[in-house]
């Protein structure tokens, strides 16, 4: 089955969204209709970037959808500080971000949290960017492939098999987020290859076979082309190379 790769640049903690605006503008004058042939492309702004880039995009009718990072599971209600997916349904967020090893480790997210918010963006008629990945001692261990498949199987608990078909799960070993490691290409295929493995014991053999499997952690312009032309990875979450649209947009390329 062919699946169209989607590669997504998660900004995290950066650009106001002054530098938000002139990044996707510098972004979609780097990017050609040839490039949108063959890949999609999201952005994930902070939060207070969202109606800046949604109001770019759609003013100048540019080709990248817009995403989020994260939100709460909850339509509304006193959780002061987070964001309902119905709000960013609102501002025509495409994808959002869910289980980033970033909001597990370092904000208590459990995998109920991360199903339940599977669940609230499908709700909102958007598609979730579900993350999994291990840490270096849990690599180490031998533990890799029992963690993944953990988050895999609790992340999509009670998800019907169409909405299981239509969402992404990026693969992200923690050990290569920020840190300039990078899993080497049969590494990443491997463990994506699992993915779609796992995919296929809870959802089914369709829904593994059209779900988009990105790898994330350390991807750059240099090493894109490679990861990218494993049989199971289906795109990319960019990190720091994202906020460059220079160098995004290389990722974008990545077949050229």
């Amino acid at each position: 089955m062919a699946r169209t790769p989607l590669i997504s640049g998660n900004w995290k903690m950066h650009h106001d969204h002054f530098e938000a605006l002139r990044t996707v503008q510098k972004l979609s004058y780097n990017l050609s209709d040839h490039d949108y042939s063959k890949v999609a492309v999201s952005v994930h702004p902070p939060f207070t970037d969202l109606r800046t880039v949604q109001t770019a995009i759609e003013s100048d009718r540019m080709k990248f959808s817009l995403g989020a990072q994260h939100c709460h599971y909850e339509p509304k209600g006193a959780f002061t500080g987070e964001v309902s997916p119905l709000f960013l349904a609102k501002l025509n967020v495409a994808y959002v971000i869910c289980g980033h090893s970033e909001r597990r480790e370092l904000f208590g997210e459990t995998d109920l949290d991360v199903n339940l918010k599977v669940k609230a963006i499908e709700a909102a008629g958007m598609t979730p960017i579900m993350c999994c990945g291990e840490t270096d001692a849990e690599r180490e261990a031998g533990e890799a492939e029992s963690k993944v498949s953990g988050q895999i199987q609790a992340g999509l608990d009670g998800v019907t098999a169409d909405k299981v078909a239509s969402m992404v799960i990026a693969y992200e070993p923690i050990w290569a987020i920020g840190t300039g490691k990078t899993a080497t290409p049969d590494d990443a295929q491997a463990m994506c290859k699992l993915v779609r493995s796992v995919v296929s014991s809870v959802a089914g053999v369709d829904a593994a076979a059209a779900v988009r499997v990105q790898y994330g952690g350390s991807v750059k312009p240099g090493n894109a082309a490679e990861l990218m032309g494993q049989p199971d990875i289906d795109g990319a979450l960019v990190g720091g190379a994202s906020l460059e649209a220079d160098d995004f947009a290389q990722i974008v390329r990545f077949g050229d």
